[in-house]
């Protein structure tokens, strides 16, 4: 145990702000974006311990899983901090629709702000669903090769980095069609749709679990 607990200490996100905001129902400063962002990194947390507790010291197979444990804790890494990113994404737009207007100016700007605002509200969850793909892939990856007895492991990172790539698909999905700009829009749309069937796909091929 305490091997794992130095692999991992040194490399934690001491702040956890964001996961204890998700679990005050009357904070609504976050909300699904942040929760699904951390839901992947669970996934990847979870990922990188199986990948340890798969590794054997003295052959091949123990680097192969060493180096995928350090990929599974660099996504799950991200993944915090995005939800943290999400965060500050959604207080971003309440903050553009609190600027003054009183001018033309003023409209003017504002208007930019918030449509900047609804930009990243839309990115940062995107980029989330791409690093919650990521963990989906790199988990159906190590397949038969993991310790057997961390299989359920295995099996709820994958949900929980499914259940985290479709809840931050869902939130670029809604912050859409607030952009003015039809095309960027239009293109958003497309990355949601593409990830999507990859998200299938692999359900499709791993069915006793997705």
């Amino acid at each position: 145990m305490f091997k794992f607990l130095t692999y991992f200490t040194p490399h934690m996100n001491p702040n956890p702000e964001t996961f204890f905001k998700i679990l005050d129902p009357e904070d609504t400063s976050t909300g699904g974006g942040s929760a699904s962002a951390l839901a992947g990194s669970m996934a990847g947390a979870l990922l990188a311990m199986v990948c340890l507790l798969s590794t054997k010291e003295s052959d091949e197979t123990g680097l192969f899983f060493r180096e995928k444990a350090a990929l599974s804790k660099e996504l799950s890494d991200r993944l915090l901090t995005g939800g943290q990113e999400d965060t500050r994404a959604f207080q971003a737009v309440r903050n553009a629709y609190r600027l003054p207007k009183e001018s033309k100016v003023e409209r003017e700007t504002r208007q930019q702000a918030i449509q900047s605002a609804w930009f990243e509200a839309a990115r940062v969850p995107l980029d989330n669903a791409e690093r919650c793909l990521q963990i989906v892939s790199l988990g159906a990856e190590l397949g038969s090769r993991i310790n057997p007895n961390v299989r359920s492991d295995l099996n709820c990172a994958l949900l929980l980095a499914r259940a985290g790539a479709l809840g931050c698909l869902e939130n670029v999905a809604i912050n859409l069609p607030n952009l003015k700009d039809t095309a960027l829009a239009r293109q958003l749309a497309q990355q949601v749709e593409s990830l999507r069937g990859q998200l299938e796909l692999f359900a499709v091929n791993n069915q006793a679990i997705l």
